[in-house]
């Protein structure tokens, strides 16, 4: 039972992840370490390993672009932001939320 609960926990987390570093991204541009910390902070737990090839997929998509920044301690950085078509995804990604929100908290009410 244990093991099957943390599997359907993860996949609820994985659902929104997109939708939540979109939200991250909607406050400014962020290095990706950046966008783990603010989500780790949130209880979405996340590792480089699944951040980067979401990132990779959502500019492929047209969602985001990013902008290389030299570095005083390494490599450059790569920051990321959210691109103009990306700002119009993410505004009816939150309608999409709200609405989801609203039905599971009517579904749970108790009557």
């Amino acid at each position: 039972m244990d093991l099957k609960i943390e599997n359907t926990k993860a996949q609820m987390r994985k659902g929104v992840l997109e939708y939540c570093i979109l939200c991250v991204l909607e406050k400014g541009e962020a290095y990706p370490s950046d966008i783990i910390l603010e989500l780790k902070t949130a209880k979405m737990i996340v590792v480089e390993g699944t951040l980067y090839p979401l990132l990779t997929r959502l500019k492929n998509s047209g969602l985001l672009t990013y902008r290389w920044e030299e570095s005083k301690s390494g490599p450059p950085r790569k920051y990321y932001s959210l691109t103009e078509i990306g700002v119009k995804f993410l505004i009816e990604l939150s309608g999409t939320w709200s609405e989801l929100e609203k039905a599971v908290n009517q579904i749970k009410k108790k009557k």
